[in-house]
């Protein structure tokens, strides 16, 4: 009997494309996780592998859009409010994008619209903002979920799911493999938080310390988890000089998160030993 693995993908925004690489090595394994957990980015990836798309079809799509700055302003056209209405009533505020919408021009049609349509199951995290908790979603519309999960506050808006008012799974968990135990005889665990880096002496602004602290927080939340269990594999990639939104330079985190690949291969190998 070969063993089965459980994948939890972390969030971390732009720093997160390097999921791709996992997604690719767990392929050229011959791995196909039976459950698969995300948070914000993770989730969103973990959905693209859930649906069924291989690693190499989710980087050549990944690639064909964020690539190419003119199709991500095209997109982003595409994702704006509505009418006139809308935006009156929403206020013109740049800072809040709308994350349903901006999903939906930008995830592969191969995604589906239920998590019922997915082949592998999916738990999704977001934060129950009044709520004051982790909230995980595995059933029934995926687009809220995943925008919810997704929703960065400040740059994204809230997401309203049911009559609950969600924001970023990474929040309360930032890489969620404890959602996995039991489910399998091996959990990988991938995180891609990052942490503030020195940037030429130059002193951060409010929006570069607002992210960073974030960071921090998350890196605190992941520790804690770490101490209380964890999971069979746990990598982080080299990604802490990227900037949350930095989708821009996809080819730049990909290129630097290559050994990432590897990594993961061995590890894999080790634990089989």
């Amino acid at each position: 009997m070969s063993a089965s693995f459980a994948l939890a993908l972390g969030g971390g925004g732009a720093r997160g494309l390097a999921h791709i690489h996992v997604i690719e090595a767990l392929d050229e394994l011959g791995i196909k996780p039976v459950a698969i957990a995300g948070s914000s980015i993770g989730a969103i990836m973990g959905a693209g592998m859930a649906a069924g798309l291989s690693g190499s079809e989710i980087r050549e799509y990944s690639c064909s859009v964020l690539g190419r700055p003119g199709e991500v302003a095209s997109r982003m056209w595409k994702a704006r409010p509505g009418t006139l209405s809308e935006m009156v009533e929403t206020g013109i505020r740049v800072s809040q994008f709308n994350i349903e919408r901006i999903l939906k021009v930008f995830l592969p049609e191969a995604v589906p619209a239920t998590f019922e349509e997915l082949k592998v199951p999916l738990k999704v995290t977001a934060t129950d903002y009044y709520g004051h908790c982790q909230s995980v979603f595995e059933e029934g519309d995926l687009l809220t979920a995943l925008a919810a999960s997704a929703a960065i506050p400040a740059v994204f808006r809230p997401v309203t799911r049911g009559n609950t008012l969600y924001i970023d799974g990474g929040i309360y968990n930032p890489v969620p493999f404890d959602l996995l135990d039991g489910l399998a005889d091996f959990t990988i665990a991938i995180d891609v938080v990052g942490a503030p880096v020195e940037n030429d002496g130059r002193r951060p602004n409010s929006i570069d310390l607002m992210f960073g602290a974030t960071q921090l927080m998350m890196q605190s939340i992941t520790a804690g988890k770490l101490g209380q269990s964890q999971p069979d594999i746990f990598l982080r990639p080299p990604v802490s000089r990227f900037r949350a939104l930095d989708f821009l330079k996809i080819d730049q985190v990909l290129a630097e998160t290559a050994a990432l690949k590897e990594e993961l291969k061995q590890a894999i190998d080790e634990i089989l030993q």
